[in-house]
């Protein structure tokens, strides 16, 4: 992804998951905030950008992070919220193993209390140790963690699919982590 691109990216980020009104923006219930509203919110911060160029950041963002409504008049943020919406996520069942990439500063906590969502709605899962090698590595070196997510089905938890593949799930007790490897 382009800078020019980049900085739009994680402006959108960080507006429609965690503070739509740093931006002066309102979202609904759903995360949508307009799109007619985040052009000007980009415009008034120095990123000039119009609609096709706000087409290029949503289509190339390479975690497909966000999503226009069907009629392009609205943009969200597909997870990763702070913030309290309702999100479009199917209840799905797992795979038998999903990832999580993380780095030596968080993995004594990790192993000791699980994944947890902090602050966010839910705790983000990878379908392959490639994607979880790649979210991992953003602050370090990465720690790959393996989930058993079929044991965590089998006992109760429930997991949801976004659209962008990413698996969400409330929380990961320690005993269904096995640590794998680091890069």
């Amino acid at each position: 992804m382009s800078e020019l691109l980049k900085k739009r990216s994680k402006s959108l980020s960080y507006w429609l998951r965690h503070a739509p009104q740093k931006a002066g923006l309102e979202l609904d219930g759903s995360g949508w905030a307009k799109t007619e509203d985040i052009l000007r919110a980009l415009k008034q911060r120095g990123l000039e950008t119009d609609l096709s160029l706000l087409k290029r950041v949503v289509a190339e963002n390479d975690k497909k992070r966000f999503e226009f409504s069907e009629d392009g008049t609205k943009i969200r943020a597909r997870q990763g919220h702070s913030l309290k919406v309702e999100g479009s996520w199917t209840k799905a069942d797992p795979p038998v193993k999903l990832y999580h990439g993380t780095v030596l500063k968080f993995l004594t906590p990790i192993l000791r209390e699980g994944l947890t969502k902090q602050k966010r709605h839910h705790v983000h899962l990878s379908k392959d140790i490639e994607t979880a090698q790649i979210v991992g590595s953003r602050r370090g070196t990465a720690i790959i963690l393996e989930i058993d997510a079929k044991q965590m089905a089998m006992d109760g938890c429930e997991f949801f699919l976004s659209a962008n593949g990413v698996w969400l799930v409330d929380e990961v007790a320690p005993h269904y982590l096995t640590q794998l490897s680091s890069s």
